[in-house]
């Protein structure tokens, strides 16, 4: 939402809280602009009435970013999901050399609005003060050369801090140009994890430790 102080609620949004989850004028709501700020309101059959006064929410520090190789499916989309829901920062699908799945640009741009509702709708159902940024596809290579990129691979070292934006590779795995790259290495789990799944464990790893709820290694 734009504007917390003169909120507008979207057609779409008053549509799906009315008629999707029921929601009666005058039940309470919470707005929030993504941006780290958020007030209490009430539902109207037009637009929202504010209950409260806007709260603002420090931006989490560290940045933490999860980058993952396209996938098939509706992976890509389950992974922005799962990611904004644990709270990564900064989401960045790539292209490996051993992807499948390449958009051309054509699909590109319809595909990275679709990931933007994905994240948006993960946002609001867990009540995420910041949205996180879902960037659009670039190469491995230049995500690589990012400062605090490290590469997700068996017998990598715990995840950390240091590195907080780990990459993670498609189904078929990283070639042996990419191993090559001078990068640091991080380990996930001892099985083989799918390509969405490792993704999904590098955020909630890099969040778990900058909440303090795990300690670094």
């Amino acid at each position: 939402m734009a504007d917390l102080d003169q909120p507008e609620l979207d057609p779409a949004d008053h549509h799906h809280l009315a008629r999707v989850l029921r929601v009666r004028p005058g039940d309470p709501l919470t707005l929030g602009d993504g941006r780290g700020a958020w007030r209490d309101a009430t539902f109207t059959d037009g637009d929202p009435e504010p209950a409260g006064e806007i709260v603002r929410v420090p931006r989490p520090h560290p940045v933490i970013g999860v980058g993952f190789a396209l996938v098939k499916g509706q992976k890509p989309e389950l992974a922005v999901q799962k990611l904004t829901e644990v709270g990564v920062d900064e989401i960045r699908p790539f292209t490996a050399d051993r992807s499948v799945v390449r958009w051309d640009p054509a699909k590109s741009d319809a595909a990275l609005e679709r990931l933007d509702r994905v994240a948006r709708s993960a946002a609001m159902q867990c009540r995420r003060a910041w949205l996180p940024e879902v960037a659009p596809v670039v190469t491995f290579a230049e995500l690589a050369a990012r400062a605090g990129a490290a590469r997700a691979d068996r017998g990598g070292g715990p995840p950390s801090l240091d590195r907080p934006l780990v990459l993670v590779g498609p189904e078929g795995g990283w070639s042996s140009a990419e191993r090559a790259v001078d990068l640091p290495v991080v380990g996930l789990a001892g099985p083989v994890l799918r390509a969405e799944t490792a993704a999904i464990v590098a955020g909630a790893v890099l969040a778990a430790l900058r909440a303090g709820l795990v300690a670094p290694a």
